[in-house]
């Protein structure tokens, strides 16, 4: 059952006709036209489709509309600008971590909700905050360097 729905994303209100049901992500992809966050496994598996909801990393592919609710969406176009980048997105320029990039949305957006709670996280909290997340192309290394780089740049 199609119902109107409002959201807020990336600091701009938007009305969706949809089921509250139907998965965030083809919202904000398909309603909204917006590329990022990805559909990567469609089963939060892979954190391709991770957004921040109030600040927490949520995997948009299983998050239904109906949980959204007035909280603030933010995707990876909002988190920063090309011409002022979130710390972690200027460092996974820096660190030179995207190779295809169809993984980064997730590593960036759930690095960022990581290190506005831990401004100081050990090799282990940031491998610990970080799993569960896939990249095929294997920048494993480089993102850990980037997320730390970031870190110090928060701090």
């Amino acid at each position: 059952m199609q119902k109107r729905i409002s959201l807020k994303v990336n600091g701009k209100d938007h009305t969706v006709e949809a089921d509250p049901d139907m998965p965030l992500l083809y919202a904000l992809r398909d309603d909204l036209g917006l590329n990022n966050p990805h559909f990567g496994c469609g089963l939060a598996q892979c954190g391709a489709c991770t957004v921040h909801l109030d600040g927490v990393a949520v995997r948009s592919c299983v998050t239904p509309l109906s949980a959204v609710g007035s909280k603030k969406v933010t995707t990876l176009a909002g988190l920063g600008t090309p011409e002022k980048p979130h710390p972690v997105q200027a460092a996974f320029v820096e660190e030179q971590v995207p190779q295809c990039g169809y993984c980064v949305n997730g590593w960036v957006m759930t690095a960022a909700a990581f290190l506005s709670r831990n401004k100081k996280p050990s090799d282990d909290q940031i491998r610990e905050a970080l799993t569960g997340l896939k990249c095929r192309c294997g920048t494993h290394m480089a993102i850990i360097r980037a997320v730390k780089r970031a870190a110090t740049m928060m701090g």
